[in-house]
C-alpha cells in the first residue's frame, strides 16, 4: 500500500507541475491598437507598465501597432496608455490582466475611436466591447507614479497638435 501512495502523491505532484509549468510557458499576450478615427487624424500613442516604455507612436487611419509580452504569474500585468490627436488628450488602461485574460484569450485587439476603445469579440468577429476612457489626472490613476505625467511628458503634450 505505501507503494501505492507514494505513486499516487507522485502522480498529484507531476499533473500539478505540468499545470504550473503550462500557465508560465503558455504564451505571450499580444495586444493591438487599431487607429479608428473617423476624422482621418493620425493617432499618436504611448503605452507604459511599470517595468516597459513603449515609447511614442503615430498612426494613420487603420494602421496598427502591437506588442507582446508574458502576462504575470500573480495577475498583475498592467499597460496603460496615453492617446492623443488634435486638441484631444486621453488616457485608457489597454490591458489590465484581471480584466482582460479570460475576454482577449491571448489577443487583445482595440478599435480605437474618438468617444474611447472597442475590444475585438471573439465570439462575433467584431469591435463590440467598448470602453471608455480613463477619469482625467486622479490620484487613485493607474498612471500616477509612473513618470507619465512627469515635466517631460507634459511639455512633450504641450508640443503635440
Amino acid at each position: 500500500m505505501f507503494s501505492f501512495q507514494r505513486y499516487l502523491f507522485s502522480f498529484v505532484l507531476l499533473v500539478f507541475l505540468a499545470h504550473l509549468c503550462h500557465g508560465l510557458f503558455e504564451g505571450k499576450a499580444h495586444v493591438r491598437i487599431i487607429n479608428g478615427l473617423n476624422t482621418g487624424e493620425d493617432l499618436n500613442l504611448q503605452c507604459k507598465s511599470k517595468d516597459d516604455d513603449l515609447g511614442p507612436q503615430t498612426l494613420g487611419f487603420n494602421k496598427f501597432f502591437e506588442f507582446s509580452f508574458g502576462p504575470s504569474f500573480w495577475k498583475d500585468t498592467l499597460f496603460f496608455c496615453r492617446f492623443w490627436w488634435g486638441n484631444e488628450y486621453h488616457y485608457f488602461d489597454i490591458y489590465k490582466q484581471k480584466r482582460d485574460e479570460d475576454r482577449c484569450l491571448k489577443k487583445c485587439w482595440w478599435f480605437v475611436q474618438a468617444t474611447g476603445p472597442c475590444l475585438l469579440n471573439g465570439t462575433t468577429g467584431a469591435y463590440d466591447i467598448c470602453e471608455e476612457w480613463n477619469p482625467e489626472l486622479q490620484g487613485g490613476s493607474s498612471q500616477v507614479g509612473t513618470g507619465i505625467y512627469d515635466s517631460k511628458h507634459l511639455k512633450s503634450r504641450e508640443k503635440v497638435g
